[in-house]
């Protein structure tokens, strides 16, 4: 299962973050995910908690947003939706597209606690 070490790989980007705000646990965090990104969301919703477990955003939310398969036609100009296996246009039907979105993993929002210091 590669989405244990995608969960790895964006936890160190979310450590990062977090270390950068000087935020002492991360509450939440979004990711956006397209059909065509390799990534199955509910194995990756399955390995948050695992690769979590000891770092900033262990306890925190996974939200995961689904993106549509989008694409633009050479050849009438329009964007729109398109199934994962046809990459048709929607529009006129033709099959000279352009891939817009659907193959994306992207760290979308993290919601981060910030740690409070008093001063003495």
């Amino acid at each position: 299962m590669h989405e244990l070490s995608v969960c790895q790989g964006m936890l160190s980007q979310v450590s990062t973050i977090a270390a950068e705000h000087a935020a002492r646990t991360v509450s939440s965090i979004t990711v956006r995910i397209g059909p065509l990104s390799g990534v199955e969301p509910a194995l990756l919703a399955q390995a948050f908690p695992i690769a979590s477990a000891g770092t900033v955003a262990s306890g925190a939310e996974l939200h995961i947003e689904t993106l549509p398969v989008r694409v633009y036609c050479e050849t009438c100009g329009e964007e729109t939706d398109a199934a994962v296996n046809r990459l048709l246009c929607g529009s006129c039907g033709d099959y000279h597209t352009r891939l817009i979105s659907g193959d994306e993993l992207l760290l979308a929002s993290v919601e981060l606690d910030a740690e409070t210091q008093s001063a003495h």
